[in-house]
């Protein structure tokens, strides 16, 4: 599964509660979700008349089994904390997010700066065309509904970004995109280090992605890294599978299957991501 479709599925699980409310009670599935997800975040279980923007975006994460990279919590505060601490925090409020991203909003922002206030809401991004973003929330006048908004819009406190290619290729941070390796880069990155990590000099992976200044990248960046780094050759041995051959290089299956032609089952040249 690519990023692409692990990010519509976020979307999707998210959509599957448009609508429910208070008013009819309906809110109260979301919330038992949260509550019998165990161990319980600071312990508390959420009541019914409590605000639960943060508890419909956990449910989504724990429906998915996606807690690890999509923090937990039924306070916005808390989940900010939650995703500075697994270093999955934008702090940039004209950062321009993709689906399956978390906003944050500080109704009490001015305007003025990049907004550091206490978060009073959140919501799941669920498209964006051009500056125009769609969110979908929960606990929005006491439902489930879409909310319309632009990049950097006053109100947006931050962004929690999920790393979504965890999920494809755990060790690497990478996941593959058309026969190129995509890697998100993240906090502590330089551009160097990343091409030591594919043994590619620097100048040609900034070349590579137009990168003008190798000195500035930022979290959530996408680096395209060509699909020729790091080739090996492995023999197929009797008892082999693709999975065994993936765990052993420490990358995927679909990483394997995309980036390589086999052409005969008793030897396979290809590509990994470390």
């Amino acid at each position: 599964m690519i990023e692409k479709e692990i990010r519509a599925q976020v979307v999707n699980t998210a959509i599957q509660y448009l609508n429910c409310n208070e008013f009819d009670g309906t809110h109260k599935q979301i919330i038992d979700i949260y509550n019998n997800h165990k161990p319980l975040p600071r312990g508390y279980a959420v009541q019914y008349t409590d605000p639960w923007c943060a508890t419909f975006v956990s449910a989504v994460a724990i429906i998915l089994n996606l807690t690890d990279i999509m923090p937990i919590e039924c306070g916005c505060g808390q989940m900010i904390q939650l995703y500075q601490n697994i270093g999955s925090w934008i702090e940039d409020d004209a950062y321009v997010p993709q689906s399956g991203d978390v906003v944050f909003y500080d109704w009490e922002d001015n305007g003025i700066g990049d907004c550091m206030g206490y978060p009073d809401h959140v919501g799941i991004v669920v498209e964006v065309t051009g500056t125009n973003i769609k969110v979908i929330e929960g606990n929005n006048s006491n439902a489930v509904c879409y909310r319309n908004l632009t990049v950097d819009a006053i109100y947006i406190r931050g962004y929690g970004i999920l790393n979504y290619c965890s999920k494809i290729n755990d060790v690497s941070g990478a996941y593959n995109n058309d026969n190129c390796l995509v890697y998100i880069v993240r906090e502590g990155d330089t551009l160097l280090k990343i091409a030591e990590k594919y043994q590619m000099d620097y100048q040609k992976l900034a070349s590579y992605n137009g990168i003008i200044n190798p000195d500035f990248i930022k979290v959530g960046d996408r680096l395209q890294i060509p699909s020729n780094a790091r080739k090996v050759t492995y023999t197929v041995k009797k008892g082999d599978t693709l999975f065994k051959i993936a765990s052993q290089f420490n990358t995927s299956v679909d990483i394997l299957v995309s980036l390589n032609q086999i052409t005969q089952t008793s030897h396979i040249d290809f590509a990994y991501a470390p």
